[in-house]
């Protein structure tokens, strides 16, 4: 069952721009962190740039300055603006999502990826 469906990825010139998007599944309520792991070729996957349900922005080193996390609570939608993109920004970028429920249990919930490639 698809939870986080990303979009937005593609193929982009090296100095242009992308907008990624993830629209979490409804029923998927109260989402704390929101936002996106990044995976280049031959890398681990890694924290990229979250925003909590409160606005608060959390940033990778690499995604500073050029990068911009938005999100929109009542759409359930995180965004990842991408500008300036280089070489570097080839991977695969996964939304991620957790909340809380019962017990204090976090439930994570992960997008198959959106695949972003630079052309030069």
């Amino acid at each position: 069952q698809v939870q986080l469906v990303e979009s937005g990825g593609g193929l982009v010139q090296a100095g242009g721009s992308l907008r990624l998007s993830c629209a979490a599944s409804d029923y998927i309520v109260s989402i704390n962190i929101m936002g996106w792991y990044r995976q280049a070729p031959g890398k681990q996957s890694e924290f990229f740039a979250f925003m909590s349900s409160g606005g608060t922005t959390n940033y990778a080193d690499s995604a500073k300055g050029r990068f911009t996390i938005s999100r929109d609570n009542a759409k359930n939608t995180v965004y990842l603006q991408m500008n300036s993109m280089k070489r570097e920004d080839t991977a695969v970028n996964y939304c991620y999502a957790n909340n809380q429920t019962g017990r204090g249990t976090t439930n994570e919930y992960w997008g198959k990826g959106t695949q972003v490639n630079i052309s030069s």
